[in-house]
């Protein structure tokens, strides 16, 4: 059987034997809008729980409009609801040097050029001020407040001190959010670097943060506190769903509250699937570029196998990883030489302090119930000595795990799921 794979900016086929007990879970591809900017604009001249955005800009006549973008890490085309934005500026003769982009790079690098042209498109770079955001230069982030959940919150100045804000984003499963979009755009978006440790702090994320949770989930709840706080909450709010070749499907636009409600709702019937029972092998990926930019981003799709493996099972992580490990600190952990159960117990102690502590405590939970084989265009000295399996494609991986099972081909169930988290398992 061949597969088409989701595998950085060309995809990846691969032949599995006929053999095998294969169960293929594809997303129903969901149509594209045909004209994304022109829906976009009608969305922010109609939105929901709120005044239109041209009422709203033509009561801010003085001051920056700053407008928060997703980074190079996602998939977002944030160049549609900046061209539907650019639109409704010049209707308004609003001034460029007014306009502010602030790209919401959380902890992660700023992007390359040619990521940001990918990004924005060229005529927002050519008109308007682009700002990266730094969650460690405490110069440039102010005090908002403190949650119920203990975190003291601190955010962009450059958002805080805008007339009017527009946060954008879209809207899927995440692994540790429940869903992203909405209140992401703040936290971790253009937060400080403690603002963002205590919300994906080891003790948040051990307490029901999951694919799909939002209810009693501590990373959702606490980023959603922040994001209705008075002198944090934006003015407006766009956010959009994508299919598979990361084109938008739906829209909507106003309150942040509202608009990310309506489109997890319209997520959750899409995005998860039913099964009756786990999984010998999982194959899954994290859904092309810029998703499985580095083996960092690919524990969410570890996370995904996760869901639908049989303890001591087998999960190949398909992803490309063209920029490597990706996090220094992430690097040092995954070659500590220490087991998943030290490195999980460190994390939950406090013992470990790193930036990047959620990922390697996820990998590590996975690694203490599952194998994990990575295919990948890293080498297999980079992949650390903690239990990850280098395999140099997807036949090789299913080939050594056959050898290692002890079971007959006809006997090994493999669910493929490649397509990122478009489409979730659930066991019933």
């Amino acid at each position: 059987m061949q597969i088409d794979f989701l595998y950085g900016k060309n995809g990846l086929s691969f032949e599995l034997d006929d053999k095998l007990d294969i169960n293929v879970l594809e997303p129903d591809e969901l149509n594209a809008i045909k004209d994304p900017v022109d829906e976009i604009y009608q969305n922010c001249i109609k939105p929901m729980n709120s005044k239109s955005l041209p009422q709203l800009l033509k009561k801010c006549r003085e001051g920056n409009i700053v407008i928060v973008v997703e980074d190079h890490t996602r998939p977002m085309p944030s160049v549609y609801p900046l061209n539907a934005l650019i639109k409704i500026f010049d209707e308004l003769h609003i001034p460029d040097n007014r306009v502010k982009i602030l790209v919401g790079t959380g902890l992660h690098r700023s992007p390359k050029p040619d990521e940001l042209s990918r990004m924005v498109g060229e005529e927002v770079i050519n008109r308007y001020d682009i700002i990266f955001h730094d969650a460690t230069d405490m110069l440039n982030l102010k005090f908002v407040g403190k949650t119920s959940f203990e975190n003291d919150v601190y955010l962009n100045n450059n958002y805080l001190d805008a007339s009017l804000r527009i946060v954008t984003g879209y809207v899927e499963p995440h692994f540790f959010a429940g869903f992203s979009g909405g209140r992401k755009a703040l936290v971790p978006g253009i937060a400080g670097q403690e603002t963002i440790l205590s919300n994906h702090s080891a003790k948040n994320i051990d307490s029901g943060a999951h694919f799909g949770v939002l209810k009693g989930n501590p990373v959702h709840e606490d980023a959603l506190e922040v994001a209705r706080m008075k002198d944090a909450k934006p003015e407006f709010c766009i956010n959009v769903t994508l299919n598979s070749n990361h084109k938008i499907t739906n829209v909507a636009c106003g309150n942040i509250v509202a608009v990310h409600n309506y489109l997890v709702q319209q997520q959750r019937k899409n995005c998860f699937k039913e099964l009756n029972k786990k999984y010998d092998v999982v194959i899954c990926g994290n859904g092309g570029y810029p998703l499985d930019l580095n083996l960092y981003q690919a524990v969410k799709s570890m996370a995904i196998g996760e869901m639908a493996g049989k303890e001591n099972g087998y999960i190949i992580s398909v992803n490309e990883c063209s920029d490597g490990v990706g996090q220094d600190k992430f690097d040092e952990l995954i070659n500590c030489g220490k087991s998943p159960e030290e490195i999980y117990n460190d994390a939950i102690s406090g013992r470990i302090k790193v930036p990047d502590i959620w990922e390697i405590q996820i990998l590590a939970r996975i690694l203490m119930k599952h194998n994990i084989y990575v295919v990948s265009e890293m080498k297999k000295g980079e992949l650390g000595n903690i239990g990850l399996r280098y395999a140099k494609n997807v036949q090789s991986a299913i080939n050594e795990i056959i050898q290692e099972s002890n079971k007959e081909i006809a006997d090994t169930s493999v669910l493929v799921l490649p397509k990122g988290p478009l489409i979730l398992p659930v066991m019933l």
